[in-house]
């Protein structure tokens, strides 16, 4: 057995299982940032949606008992909230007595930016967010 001809061997496996650690590491890390942003703009915009539900044509329900938001306040009720937020709003709908908020955000990777030599590589997000007006 020659041990000259192996040296160095064990180097490049270490460097290799290293740079597979970072690599792994970098994805979960990513990952569970991404998973927090998801959940982070869910509470944003469901709390948009509830503030938006808030909205009631009072005029339509005193006159007819029925349930209706009005369109402009419940979106600026929405919009209220949505503009503390460092998002991107795709839709804002109100029907009847329901409001549906919907917003994006772009995550960029912290760790995986290492790995993939500056390319800035980031994932988007979009979160929808529903609430029904109701007097009960």
């Amino acid at each position: 057995m020659n041990l000259r001809a192996e040296t160095g061997q064990i180097t490049l496996w270490v460097l290799g299982l290293a740079l597979a650690l970072l690599g792994l590491g970098g994805i979960s890390v990513d990952l569970w940032r991404v998973m927090g942003e998801r959940s982070e703009l869910a509470v944003i915009a469901d709390s948009a949606a509830v503030a938006g539900a808030n909205g009631i044509d009072v005029d339509w329900y005193r006159a007819t008992g029925e349930v209706r938001l009005d369109e402009s306040l419940a979106q600026d009720l929405a919009l209220s909230i949505l503009s503390q937020e460092d998002v991107v709003v795709v839709g804002l709908t109100v029907q009847n007595d329901q409001i549906v908020v919907e917003i994006r955000r772009e995550v960029l990777f912290s760790l995986l930016n290492i790995l993939t030599a500056g390319q800035d590589p980031s994932v988007t997000v979009d979160v929808v967010g529903r609430a029904t007006a109701d007097l009960s």
